[in-house]
């Protein structure tokens, strides 16, 4: 698959699940908000029906209090309690009440019997009647004068009982669908507070708008208006759990999203080593067929009499088979070795191996190559103690892959010049360093310089052969020797690479 279809379905994957992710934003926004106005809508509903019954009673009690006098007004001067005589009332409100005045019925039935003494004492027991009537009814209308004129004075704490405001509010709540906990409070019109609930707190006011006041006695005047205000503590809570089956929806989109990454990821990852067998493909190529096309004209001179009869030429044929056979076996082992060692199938022989003297054999060996190419190397081994455990034909391995490709990306301007040292650090490690002052690696580079068959760019250079799998090896070889290597470079610069391994103890 081409990187750029790759990059095409990334681009649209994002867009999808942009557009969904927006989508389910948007549908929870809006079920917040209506589920936040219904919330709204029922708590002042509710609010306003208790101040209504609040009022209600208010009236309750002035026309109770008036009923009390009237009660002991009697028939013709008599302390003679009245029945069956009833008025209504409906407050401003609109809620509509009754009072009933008692009237003696038995004395009246008496009378209406003809049991009394006389017809006339009834006649005047029906203008007694009317009389009170009329004069209840004048009575009536100073309960409602005296509601207007009095009603603010009472203590607020008479008008509305704390008891009283929570049931009512308890009732209107749950009556419109809002069962949950409330606190509330009483103030006056200066926002001091009259009484309030153990669970009222004055922080409430700032929290979002899960506040709610509503006027108390609308009809007092504006400078004894006193406020209910009621705070639900679980608001929010009440509003999320409506959207709770959002959450699985977002889970799975959440899912989608990382299955999606990685996909993405994995392709790409495919895609890159596709790229590097390919590359790899084609220098393994490259590098057996050189060998492999010189051994065959070797074989082919072979045939020839005047070669085989030639002991100078017979001396010099064999050792090109030699020498490129041991170059086909070197690499097709390096390929080996990286495939036994990602299969954990191969061994260590450890064993205890002077650092210092195993550089100094390995840079004697290298000096005819790098001296081939007008450059030179040097050692300097300082470290004192520089005995350590490991398996001494991967060690040498790995200080030699490194000198060899400190050669393949050398300068060529400018002389070669290879540097490996050796140094005590601290907790009983030995530091190994190998420098050189070639090319150097570029800072996007050196995150991938140990993958396997990937190969630093060299440009307009086409000499460098190789697989890829020489620094790869080394830091395999490293990490099962117990040790770290880690790598500092700038282009035309330079290269050092520093390994860390532990001294045998």
């Amino acid at each position: 698959m081409k990187k750029s279809t790759i990059w095409i379905l990334t681009i649209l994957m994002v867009l999808t699940f942009a557009g969904l992710l927006s989508m389910q934003i948007m549908y929870m926004n809006n079920m917040i908000k209506m589920r936040d106005d219904q919330f709204s809508e029922g708590a002042r509903r509710s609010l306003y029906t208790v101040t209504s019954l609040l009022e209600q009673d208010e009236t309750r009690y002035f026309l109770e209090e008036d009923v009390d006098r009237i009660e002991t007004t009697a028939i013709g001067g008599s302390p003679t309690r009245l029945e069956g005589i009833s008025y209504s009332f409906t407050t401003q409100s609109g809620v509509h009440g009754d009072l009933t005045i008692k009237a003696d019925n038995e004395k009246i039935s008496k009378i209406q019997s003809g049991q009394g003494n006389n017809f006339s004492n009834y006649k005047s027991m029906q203008e007694m009647l009317k009389g009170q009537y009329l004069y209840q009814r004048d009575m009536i209308d100073e309960v409602i004068l005296n509601i207007i004129s009095q009603s603010s004075n009472r203590p607020i704490e008479e008008r509305a009982d704390s008891t009283k405001i929570r049931d009512y509010l308890h009732t209107e709540l749950e009556n419109n669908g809002l069962d949950l906990p409330f606190e509330f409070a009483i103030v006056n019109r200066n926002g001091i507070m009259q009484y309030h609930t153990d669970g009222y707190d004055n922080i409430g006011e700032e929290r979002d708008n899960s506040m709610f006041v509503q006027t108390l006695f609308p009809n007092d005047p504006i400078n004894k208006r006193h406020y209910l205000k009621v705070y639900f503590p679980d608001k929010k809570d009440y509003i999320l759990a409506s959207i709770k089956f959002m959450i699985p929806t977002f889970a799975f989109t959440f899912i989608l999203l990382v299955i999606f990454v990685f996909v993405i990821i994995l392709a790409f990852r495919q895609k890159r080593l596709t790229e590097m067998k390919n590359d790899f493909i084609n220098n393994m190529t490259h590098e057996f067929k050189t060998p492999i096309s010189s051994i065959s004209l070797a074989a082919q001179m072979l045939k020839d009499d005047s070669v085989r009869k030639s002991p100078t030429m017979m001396q010099h044929i064999s050792s090109v088979i030699n020498d490129e056979t041991k170059r086909l076996r070197f690499q097709v082992e390096k390929v080996l070795q990286m495939s036994m060692f990602d299969r954990s199938k191969a061994t260590f022989r450890i064993q205890d191996v002077d650092a210092n003297s195993a550089i100094n054999s390995i840079t004697n060996t290298f000096k005819l190559k790098v001296e081939r190419y007008g450059g030179q190397i040097t050692t300097q081994l300082d470290a004192t103690n520089a005995i350590i455990s490991v398996d001494e034909m991967h060690f040498t391995n790995v200080i030699f892959n490194l000198l060899d490709n400190a050669v393949k990306y050398r300068r060529e301007d400018v002389p070669l010049h290879l540097t490996v040292s050796t140094l005590d650090l601290p907790n009983d490690k030995l530091q190994v360093t190998v420098g050189d002052n070639g090319i150097g690696i570029r800072r996007e580079d050196l995150k991938k310089i140990f993958d396997k068959f990937y190969r630093v760019s060299t440009g307009n250079r086409h000499d460098v052969k190789g697989f890829g799998l020489g620094l790869a090896y080394v830091q395999k070889m490293v990490t099962l020797m117990g040790g770290t290597i880690k790598v500092e470079s700038e282009p035309d610069q330079g290269t050092r690479f520093i390994i860390t391994l532990p001294l045998t103890k």
